[in-house]
């Protein structure tokens, strides 16, 4: 079923969404400072375009920098990608079929409004994260 959701999302807005992250991230790119930020675009635009099967939980080692990072990253690129999901995810929940592909792009608001200090990890594989606690079957 992950499959089927991930090819339907692919065409309807998975492509698309993954090209404002390689545009934000190409942007991005183009100065020093900003290469970490660019780099977190192409890690949640390649999210964006294959999303069921993953999921995006909080490092609790991340610390301050990237609480700093979030912030800059918010008023550089990240309210344009929320707004490229709000409207992808009220487009989708027109129809019946497209009301799962809405509810995933709302999922993915707060990864693009916050996207350091998270992980992308598998749904269906135990996952250990840094603290050493483990986790299974998000």
């Amino acid at each position: 079923m992950k499959t089927i959701l991930n090819v339907i999302w692919l065409v309807l807005s998975g492509f698309w969404l993954f090209l404002g992250y390689l545009a934000a991230g190409l942007l991005l790119c183009v100065t020093i400072i900003g290469i970490p930020f660019g780099i977190a675009a192409f890690r949640i635009g390649v999210y964006a375009l294959w999303p069921f099967g993953y999921t995006a939980i909080e490092r609790r080692d991340a610390g301050a920098p990237s609480c700093i990072g979030n912030v800059l990253w918010l008023v550089l690129a990240g309210w344009w990608l929320a707004i490229g999901h709000i409207v992808t995810g009220i487009a989708l929940c027109v129809t019946i079929i497209g009301i799962p592909l809405g509810i995933a792009n709302f999922k993915l608001i707060p990864v693009s409004l916050l996207p350091l200090g998270r992980e992308i990890v598998r749904t269906d594989k135990p996952f250990t994260a840094t603290d050493g606690t483990s986790r299974t079957g998000w």
